[in-house]
């Protein structure tokens, strides 16, 4: 499998973001179109949420002010093994 990229979050734990699903949310998200969009928010997020029927899923948010109606960036990451990897990206209007 061939990595876009792996980075550490804000508490040291690996993710990596591979070309299939830089290739998903490419398609289906076209406003999630920067790289460094999403290193950003993993970097340094506002806040990190746990999906209520998965702790191994974990939400992660960055603000945008500079987007018009969907500030939020929410990235969804998966864990297995101690690594994450990310299913998908988008803008929200709100943190969950």
């Amino acid at each position: 499998m061939s990595f876009i990229f792996e980075i550490e979050d804000k508490s040291g734990r690996k993710i990596h973001l591979d070309k299939k699903q830089w290739e998903h949310i490419a398609k289906e998200h076209p406003e999630v179109n920067k790289l460094e969009y999403i290193e950003e928010t993993l970097k340094n997020p506002l806040k990190i949420t746990t999906y209520e029927y998965d702790d191994t899923i974990k939400y992660y948010y960055k603000y945008f002010k500079e987007r018009k109606t969907t500030k939020y960036l929410m990235i969804i990451v998966k864990y297995l093994n101690g690594k994450g990897f990310i299913i998908t990206a988008y803008f929200v209007r709100y943190i969950r």
